[in-house]
C-alpha cells in the first residue's frame, strides 16, 4: 500500500477517497466569492479545494495574448484581458489560503508554467496539481518534481505512452505521485469516460496512487472511479451552473457537492469487511417473513404425516422449511390442531 502525506492531508491506494473540490476560475475574479466557495465545499466534507495559477503574459504567445476574445464568456476585450480579469495575485492568494485552513481543508492549486511554479511555491502551498496539458510538458514536470512536493497529474488527452513519459519524468525526482484519469472533455460524456482505464493505470503505474478528475455531469462516475481504485477524487465545483463561464456547465453546485461526498462516503459504509453476518435488527424481519412448518387440518397421534398433512406458511417457528425431511414420513407422538406448529419434538 501506497501512502503520500502533505499538509494535513493523507492519500493512499487503499483510500479512503480523498475529494477536492476544483474551484479553478469559477470564481469569475471575485475573492469574496471564491472565499464563500472555499467555506461552503469544506462545510459538506471535501478534503481540499484548489485554484488555477497562470503567469499570462509568459504562458501565452502574444498574438493568443492580444487575440480579440468577444464571446458570452469573456471577461475582457482580448484574451489576455479575458485571463487576468479571473487572476488571483499574491494577496488574494494568502487570504484563500488561511480561509482553507480556518476551514480545516487542504489549499491546492494548479501551477500552468514555471513562473507560476515558483509562485506557489513561495507561498508554502503543500502539493501541485498538473493539468492535463501539462503532461508532455517534461520540462515543467521535472522542474516541479525536484521541489519534493506530492504531484496530482491529469491525463486528459494522453496516450499511455504519452503517460508514462511524464511518470518516468517525475519519478526519478520524486515518487510522492498521484496520476488522475481524465477525459479533455468540456463536458466529457459518459460514453467517452473509459473508467476501466483506471486499473490500466494501477498495473501499468504501480508506483503511483491512481486518481480521476471528472469534467462529467453529475456525481454518477466518481462513485464508479472510485470503486475501481480511483482514490483520489476531483470535480469541479460552482455556486451557480448558469454563471459566465466554460467551466460552470460540468461543475457540481453546492447541492450535488454535498450528494457527491454523501454517496462517496456511503461507498466505503455499504462495501463493508466482506465477512457475512446476520445483525441483530434482521432478527424480526426474518421472524415475520420466514416460513415455518404447520398442519394443514387437525391431526391425531399416530398419523404417519406427508405433504397432504402439512404446509409452509408465515410467521416462522421453531421447525425451519429445510427440516421438513425429518417430518414426512415419521408418526406424529400427539394430536395437533389445524395450523398447529410442527417441531421434531413431535414426532417419533
Amino acid at each position: 500500500m501506497k501512502t503520500i502525506s502533505f499538509g494535513k492531508s493523507k492519500i493512499s491506494t487503499n483510500g479512503p477517497c480523498y475529494v477536492i473540490a476544483e474551484i479553478g476560475h469559477n470564481h469569475q475574479g471575485n475573492l469574496e466569492t471564491a472565499l464563500k466557495m472555499v467555506k461552503i465545499a469544506a462545510s459538506y466534507g471535501v478534503q481540499a479545494v484548489k485554484f488555477q495559477k497562470r503567469d499570462n503574459k509568459t504562458l501565452y504567445t502574444k498574438s493568443m495574448y492580444n487575440k480579440p476574445y468577444d464571446n458570452e464568456n469573456s471577461y475582457g476585450a482580448t484574451y489576455g484581458e479575458h485571463r487576468e480579469f479571473l487572476e488571483f495575485g499574491k494577496d488574494e492568494y494568502l487570504e484563500l489560503i488561511k480561509c482553507a485552513e480556518e476551514n480545516g481543508v487542504e489549499f491546492m492549486s494548479t501551477a500552468f508554467d514555471f513562473k507560476s511554479a515558483d509562485f506557489l511555491n513561495d507561498l508554502g502551498i503543500t502539493s501541485f496539481k498538473i493539468a492535463s496539458a501539462d503532461v508532455t510538458n517534461t520540462p515543467l514536470l521535472e522542474y516541479i518534481a525536484k521541489l519534493g512536493k506530492p504531484m496530482f497529474v491529469s491525463t486528459g488527452a494522453a496516450d499511455l505512452e504519452e503517460i508514462g513519459l511524464a511518470y518516468d519524468a517525475i519519478i526519478k525526482y520524486n515518487d510522492k505521485l498521484c496520476l488522475m484519469h481524465c477525459i479533455a472533455g468540456y463536458p466529457a460524456e459518459y460514453h467517452n469516460l473509459n473508467l476501466r482505464t483506471i486499473d490500466t493505470l494501477k498495473k501499468e503505474f504501480p508506483e503511483a496512487i491512481i486518481g480521476y478528475s471528472g469534467h462529467d455531469n453529475g456525481i454518477l462516475a466518481a462513485i464508479i472511479s472510485y470503486m475501481l481504485g480511483a482514490t483520489v477524487l476531483e470535480k469541479h465545483f460552482t455556486l451557480n451552473r448558469s454563471w459566465k463561464g466554460t467551466d460552470h456547465k460540468f461543475s457540481l453546485e453546492p447541492e450535488g457537492l454535498r450528494k457527491q461526498i454523501r454517496d462517496l462516503r456511503r461507498v466505503d459504509l455499504a462495501l463493508g469487511d466482506g465477512k457475512r453476518i446476520v445483525y441483530d435488527f434482521e432478527a424480526e424481519a426474518k421472524k415475520k417473513m420466514g416460513k415455518g412448518i404447520y398442519t394443514s387440518r387437525p391431526l391425531s397421534a399416530g398419523t404417519v404425516i406427508t405433504w397432504d398433512h402439512i404446509c409452509l406458511k408465515t410467521p416462522t417457528n421453531g421447525t425451519p422449511p429445510y427440516m421438513v425431511d425429518k417430518i414426512l414420513g415419521k408418526k406424529l407422538k400427539i394430536n395437533l390442531d389445524e395450523e398447529a406448529s410442527i417441531s421434531l419434538d413431535y414426532v417419533e
